[in-house]
């Protein structure tokens, strides 16, 4: 009989923890904010990614149906910006982009999303929740922007638990003559002279950021979502404002008409410092990528810690992932002559996933089938290993392509080592014992290790 499982998350909305029963039994629906496309994503953004796609995985395992859908940003203000200093056309830009990003993050292991709309797809949608606001009184047309009146819902700031000077002051809000309230946020703005825009009851323009992602949602998924979520960043003002269209676009005042659940995960810092450009610490996921960092080794940092915890990233966590990832791939190596069997994930790892996500228990669990299946080298321990690194994005690879790529990123020469190896065959067969030693010294500097077997010598990287 299959086990069954219960997740429970810290839903952000209530501030606790909570048992997740979804709207429908046998369909959970997802949605998690996405990239603006106009630049290169960034570790903090991959974080964001990757903790969904393990979400996404850990949910299909205990439901029947799971719909994630994580948008793209492709009009908002940086992309116009991009598109004035590149001289490129904004769709070249945002096409461009979106390609990288999905192209990156699936060499993180992180599986395209069900839906990954497009906010330049969804503008009628966008107009008409904002029409439903106007006449409803939430919002309010003044010098050709539409602009959320904050004070009509008293019920704003739920998410965030934001007094109303802290909402002012956190949202770093503009200060405009055509608001009504210094809180007040745009919903549509006019586009003047080559910037792009559309068609619409208040003229020719296009949308504020915050309306795209709540247009986008209820489009592809319904209302209420069961879980809503993205960076802790995004909590105040981005997911306060969604909140606060979506609800009263349709005259509900319960925050949970829109989303049921909320998700956040935790702030990335490098090396103990926050991540910004002018520090010149901003790490791009592409750029370690290019640099040869693997996919799966970044995707193993970024679950290191607790999602919800701030996440340090540094060379030694890289390090320390790399010799992790290492150890579980020459397991597998060894076990090669063992026959693959089809299992499910053990229930100790499901058990520490469905905690919260507890990536860093699922670990240890994780670390503690590894244990067994070099102690065992069954079948059942062999596939249990693998079931449970499978579900967390790991031992994707044959080992061969896992020690491979180390060579091919390094200044290592396969061709130069099976060289030195044909001579110390040699060595060994002329007794020349003194060659042969100094043969494994020599690769043993360069970090390789070489094993005597019934089938011939074989390497690795140590």
């Amino acid at each position: 009989m299959a086990h069954t499982y219960t997740f429970r998350f810290y839903n952000s909305l209530a501030r606790e923890k909570q048992t997740f029963v979804p709207l429908e039994k046998d369909h959970v629906r997802i949605y998690a904010c996405g990239p603006t496309v106009y630049s290169y994503a960034h570790i903090g953004n991959a974080r964001m990614a990757v903790v969904f796609d393990l979400l996404a995985s850990v949910l299909r395992r205990i439901y029947p149906k799971v719909t994630y859908a994580s948008n793209i940003t492709d009009i908002e203000d940086k992309i116009i910006a991009a598109s004035q200093e590149t001289g490129e056309a904004i769709e070249f830009i945002t096409r461009k982009y979106e390609r990288i990003y999905n192209e990156d993050m699936a060499t993180l292991g992180v599986k395209i999303p069900d839906i990954q709309p497009r906010a330049t797809e969804t503008i009628p949608e966008m107009i008409h929740l904002i029409e439903q606001m106007v006449a409803r009184g939430h919002a309010y047309e003044n010098d050709g922007h539409v602009l959320f009146n904050v004070p009509s819902f008293p019920e704003y700031g739920g998410l965030s638990g934001r007094s109303r000077d802290d909402q002012i002051a956190g949202a770093r809000v503009e200060v405009a003559p055509y608001k009504k309230d210094p809180a007040d946020f745009v919903l549509w703005k006019p586009s003047i002279g080559d910037q792009p825009g559309w068609d619409s009851p208040w003229g020719f323009g296009r949308p504020g950021w915050h309306i795209e992602c709540s247009a986008m949602a209820e489009k592809h998924l319904g209302l209420p979502i069961d879980i809503h979520g993205g960076g802790a960043d995004l909590k105040f003002p981005h997911h306060e404002n969604e909140i606060a269209q979506s609800c009263c676009a349709h005259g509900n005042h319960d925050l949970a008409s829109f989303s049921r659940y909320w998700m956040h995960n935790g702030f990335l810092t490098v090396e103990g410092e926050k991540m910004s450009k002018s520090l010149g610490n901003f790490i791009l996921a592409h750029d370690l990528i290019e640099q040869g960092v693997k996919g799966e080794v970044i995707r193993h940092v970024l679950l290191s810690a607790h999602y919800r915890q701030p996440l340090d990233w540094s060379e030694k966590a890289v390090d320390q992932a790399q010799k992790a990832l290492d150890k579980f791939y020459r397991i597998l190596d060894e076990l090669k002559d063992i026959s693959d069997m089809e299992r499910e994930v053990p229930s100790p790892v499901m058990e520490a996933l469905c905690d919260d996500l507890n990536s860093p228990k699922a670990y240890a669990e994780l670390n503690a089938l590894a244990k067994t299946a070099t102690e065992q080298k069954t079948p059942e321990s062999k596939g249990d290993f693998l079931a449970a690194a499978r579900l967390m994005g790991f031992l994707t690879q044959d080992p061969a392509v896992w020690f491979a790529a180390d060579l091919s990123s390094s200044d290592i020469d396969a061709a130069w080592i099976e060289g030195l190896l044909v001579e110390r065959t040699q060595a060994r067969k002329d007794r020349n014992f003194a060659r042969s030693d100094e043969i494994r010294d020599e690769l043993a500097a360069k970090g390789i290790v070489i094993e005597d077997t019934p089938q011939g010598t074989k390497w690795k990287t140590s």
